[in-house]
């Protein structure tokens, strides 16, 4: 069996750190992915999906809280986990999260911290998945 998770897509809001005894870490922000195409119609659809990450690894949160930024496009690779816990009211509240394992930042912040840059690697990276991102839909598939 194989739980494998592998994620290229911009950071939602800049990591939450939570500190534990120990000075242990984990960091917590969203990711959103995006996939663009052609309905029936021609028209052109973007659907973005949000992914819940957690890091729990010391030293990969605290790089996290200092280099990840809003905005910043990121890879990732980790495993599907669900949790479940009951709020305030008794009410029962899940979550699936994405356990990262390992990320690297496609884009890296200039020296003053504008805007993000692409670097050659994430270019030549991202380019295969691209193109595959808006490909035209049969006229047979329900959506």
């Amino acid at each position: 069996m194989v739980n494998r998770v592998q994620l290229i897509g911009r950071v939602g809001k800049d990591p939450e750190i939570r500190t534990f005894e120990g000075n242990n870490k984990i960091a917590n922000f969203t990711l959103a992915t995006n996939e663009k195409y052609k309905d029936k119609t021609g028209n052109t659809v973007d659907v973005t999906d949000w992914h819940n990450l957690v890091i729990r690894f010391t030293k990969q949160a605290e790089i996290a809280e200092k280099y990840l930024k809003k905005g910043m496009l990121v890879y990732v690779e980790g495993k599907l986990k669900n949790r479940s816990w009951d709020d305030k009211d008794g009410n029962k509240k899940y979550i699936t999260e994405v356990v990262v394992d390992s990320f690297n930042m496609l884009e890296r912040r200039d020296d003053n911290n504008g805007p993000a840059i692409a670097n050659e690697a994430a270019a030549s990276y991202i380019a295969p998945a691209n193109t595959n991102a808006e490909k035209k839909v049969d006229d047979d598939l329900p959506y």
